[in-house]
């Protein structure tokens, strides 16, 4: 069974390394879709070992939106990005810059992402296709700072939001400067427990928050929120997108088996399918 996993997965990267784009060639082709965001939009794996070294190992969601849309993928995510750091090589970080100290990202810099995401705008003007996927970093990090109590989390939380919307609103009006009119789609976060009505709530305050000023800008959303509400929504997985399968494993030996926050292939692949379909319908629109 591990050498079918093993090679299944080398299959894979094989085929979605054809539809990449190195950042040491920023100006080589066409048709280009840009993607920006944190360990999401990277497509982390807790727990991966050596598997950090070689950044081909983890498949996100761009990748399959990619293929399926034949656009070529840069995407800059990086593990622990906030809305912050995202902006300012100063601001508050979840742990992006030490881990892209130690390994390397799908894409290479030195500076933050959003000076990427210039530079490669402005050498690629007719860029496709943007997606950005930011924030839950800057709900783990009020939760950090709270020692995970409820009370504390929910008395900072309308600060975080306001915070959160107008670095978004910063990020957009950033992206637009550089001549970039052509599609941007936020992507907004499930739930990890739609049974768990705090906690969904508060992920619904952060996607209310990242999407405030999506209009200004001509943005579109893409619901990720609803597209896992709707596929954990029966009476096997109750509300839980770890039963549904679409998280990663943290403890498959646990009874029952424990997931980490991130989304496992089926999740991702869920990402882009929504995405695609907000993409194609503003193609459409436009034409």
């Amino acid at each position: 069974m591990k050498l079918r996993l093993i090679f299944s997965v080398f299959m894979m990267i094989a085929l979605f390394a054809s539809g990449s784009v190195s950042a040491q060639d920023i100006s080589a082709s066409h048709n280009e879709y840009l993607a920006l965001g944190d360990s999401v939009a990277f497509g982390y794996i807790d727990q991966a070992g050596y598997e950090y070294f070689n950044p081909t190992n983890f498949v996100p969601y761009a990748d399959y939106l990619g293929f399926s849309l034949r656009l070529n993928v840069a995407d800059a995510g990086c593990p622990g990005e906030t809305t912050s750091s995202f902006l300012s090589s100063t601001g508050a970080d979840n742990g992006c810059r030490f881990y892209r100290s130690l390994v390397p990202l799908h894409v290479d810099y030195s500076h933050t992402q959003l000076a990427f995401a210039e530079k490669f705008l402005k050498h690629h003007p007719n860029t496709r296709l943007v997606t950005i996927n930011l924030g839950a970093n800057d709900l783990f990090l009020l939760e950090q700072k709270c020692n995970y109590d409820p009370v504390c989390i929910a008395q900072g939380a309308q600060q975080l939001f306001a915070t959160v919307s107008a670095n978004m609103q910063t990020i957009l009006a950033d992206l637009r400067a550089t001549g970039y009119d052509g599609v941007i789609i936020i992507v907004n976060y499930y739930s990890l427990d739609y049974s768990d009505q705090s906690g969904t709530a508060m992920t619904q305050g952060l996607n209310q928050a990242i999407s405030a000023s999506a209009s200004l800008y001509g943005a579109r959303i893409a619901d990720v929120f609803s597209a896992f509400e709707a596929a954990v929504s029966n009476s096997f997985a109750a509300g839980k997108a770890c039963v549904a399968g679409l998280l990663n494993a943290s403890n498959p030996a646990a009874n029952p088996p424990a997931c980490d926050v991130h989304p496992s292939q089926s999740g991702h692949k869920l990402i882009a399918k929504v995405i695609a379909q907000v993409y194609q319908f503003f193609i459409i629109r436009e034409f």
